[in-house]
């Protein structure tokens, strides 16, 4: 467990990469927190990044003695590896443009839902150590609002036996549209 972006726990420096991934996951995890707070009045601080078998960042919800752990394993939505390196300012070669102009022939609906819907099963695949984890899905692809995920959302196909206590999706990249339940289904209307 660490608060450090650029090390692990053991105080060895992160690549370039890796950093990269541990400062996303750690935004898109203080904008859930924001969010959450407003939406719920509920208390979400002390963040903190988790090594390997752990969900990716630790917070402490509540206050006083009823303070507990969650756990938010964070997962961002790009559309395709090429979109990613597209919305990261990645170079890329002519098979990435290639895949690029591919994208353009595909739905953008049909697009959004393949994407969420592989996001949701790799997590679903995770096993983690944890008594309280949620999934965050904060959406990285400026193509997709949040219109459109309430518009398809009978389309979401989440595993059953998936490890997630909630689910909760982040509908653009700066959290201004709110957040989105997925998971529990009894509560599926949208936050914001």
């Amino acid at each position: 467990m660490t608060s450090d972006l650029q090390r692990d726990a053991s105080g060895a420096p992160l690549s370039e990469s890796e950093q990269e991934k541990v400062r996303l996951e750690h935004q898109a995890a203080r904008l859930f927190m924001r969010l959450y707070e407003a939406c719920f009045d509920q208390p979400l601080r002390h963040i903190w990044h988790n090594q390997p078998k752990k969900p990716d960042v630790s917070c402490l919800m509540g206050q006083g003695r009823e303070r507990v752990q969650l756990d938010l394993e964070i997962a961002h939505l790009y559309g395709s590896r090429a979109e990613a390196m597209l919305l990261l300012g990645r170079d890329w070669g002519e098979a990435t443009e290639a895949l690029l102009q591919e994208l353009e022939a595909t739905p953008l609906e049909e697009r959004l839902m393949t994407a969420l819907n592989r996001v949701l099963a790799a997590k679903a695949r995770k096993n983690y150590h944890s008594e309280k984890v949620w999934l965050v899905v904060r959406n990285m692809n400026p193509l997709w609002q949040r219109e459109d995920f309430l518009r398809h959302w009978e389309q979401i196909y989440l595993p059953a036996d998936h490890p997630f206590e909630q689910i909760w999706l982040v509908a653009d990249f700066q959290g201004s549209s709110g957040l989105i339940q997925i998971y529990p289904p009894r509560r599926r209307q949208s936050r914001g």
